[in-house]
C-alpha cells in the first residue's frame, strides 16, 4: 500500500523531518519503493520533485530532504504500485489547473472497476488514482464555480470521497495551497504541533529534533500521515470515513460518512504482470551494480 504525508502551517515551514522519515519507508524500512512525488506551494506556485526510483535510494529525494523549502501546504506521496506500472508519468501527487489555481493530489488506495466521468481533465499515466483525480476535477469544474467557499466545495469532495470509498479504498489529500483535503478510506493519522514545542524522535531513522529551537510561540504545524512518523508523540487516529478540511495548520470543517470496509489492497489485486517484470529487472540491475 502507497503511503500519503501532508503539512498545513500558519507559517511557511520546511518539512524536511517528516520528509525524511517518510522516504526510509521507501524500499528500506518498508515496500513502497515503486516511486515518489513531493509538491511545495510557493505563493501561487508549486514546487514539484517526482521520482519513479525508491525514495530511500534516491539521490532527488536526498537533495529535498536537505533543502529546507519553506511552505504553508505540501503533499507527498511514496508509491507501491499495483496499478499502472513504475514510470514517472504515474507517480503522484499529481496537479491540474482550476479558475487560476493549482490543485495538487496523491492517493492511496486501489478502485480495481472505477470508470472515470468524461471530461476536459484526462489522466497522463495509466493509474487508477490519476483517473480519479481527472474524475474528480471534472466534476468539480462541471458543477461548482470559482467563487464556491471552501466549506462550500467540501461537501461535493465529501460526497465524491464516499463515492469512490464505496468501490474500493480511498485515502487521500486534495489541496489548492489555501486548504487541505483529507479522506480517510482505512488509515491516516495527524498531528498538530504548537507551543510549547517539544522534541520529536522518528521511527524509521535515528533523527531527533528540538521543535522549539526551530519555531515560533505563534507557530502552528499540522502534519497528516498513513502512520505515525514518530515514536514519543500523540498521535490522532481517524477513522474509517472521517474526512478533514486543514487551513493554516488548523482543521477549519471535519465530520464522518459511512464507507464500507474493503480487504487490504494486496487482496483485491494481484500484482500488474508489468510491474512484477519491471520490479524483477530493477533488482537484477541493483545486484549488477553491487
Amino acid at each position: 500500500m502507497c503511503e500519503l504525508l501532508g503539512m498545513s502551517a500558519n507559517t511557511p515551514t520546511d518539512l524536511c523531518f517528516s520528509f525524511t522519515g517518510l522516504t526510509r519507508r521507501g524500499g528500506e524500512t518498508g515496500p513502497h519503493k515503486d516511486g515518489w512525488g513531493v509538491a511545495f506551494y510557493e505563493g501561487k506556485g508549486v514546487r514539484m520533485f517526482h521520482d519513479p526510483e525508491p525514495s530511500a535510494t534516491s539521490p532527488i529525494a536526498d537533495f529535498v530532504a536537505t533543502l529546507p523549502i519553506k511552505s504553508k501546504t505540501a503533499i507527498c506521496h511514496i508509491r507501491q504500485a499495483n496499478v499502472g506500472n513504475i514510470t514517472l508519468a504515474n507517480t503522484h501527487p499529481f496537479a491540474r489547473e482550476l479558475w487560476g489555481e493549482y490543485w495538487v493530489f496523491a492517493h492511496n488506495g486501489q478502485l480495481p472497476n472505477f470508470s472515470a466521468q468524461k471530461g476536459m481533465y484526462e489522466p497522463v499515466g495509466d493509474t487508477d488514482s490519476e483517473d480519479m483525480f481527472c474524475d474528480m476535477m471534472n466534476h468539480v469544474r462541471q458543477h461548482l464555480s470559482r467563487d464556491t467557499s471552501p466549506i462550500q466545495l467540501t461537501d461535493t469532495l465529501v460526497s465524491l470521497a464516499k463515492g469512490y470509498a464505496q468501490q474500493g479504498v480511498f485515502n487521500c489529500l486534495l489541496g489548492n495551497g489555501d486548504w487541505l483535503f483529507t479522506f480517510c478510506s482505512t488509515k491516516l493519522a495527524s498531528i498538530t504541533r504548537r507551543a510549547p514545542f517539544g522534541p520529536a524522535c522518528l521511527k524509521d531513522v535515528e533523527v531527533e529534533i528540538d521543535f522549539a529551537a526551530e519555531t515560533t510561540p505563534k507557530d502552528v504545524v499540522s502534519i497528516i500521515a498513513t502512520e505515525p512518523l514518530t515514536n514519543d508523540e500523540q498521535w490522532d487516529i481517524y477513522e474509517r470515513g472521517e474526512w478533514k478540511l486543514w487551513q493554516d495548520g488548523e482543521v477549519i470543517a471535519k465530520g464522518k460518512v459511512d464507507v464500507p470496509e474493503h480487504k487490504k489492497e494486496t487482496e483485491m489485486l494481484s500484482p500488474d504482470p508489468e510491474i512484477e517484470r519491471a520490479n524483477t529487472k530493477k533488482s537484477d540491475d541493483t545486484a549488477s551494480t553491487q
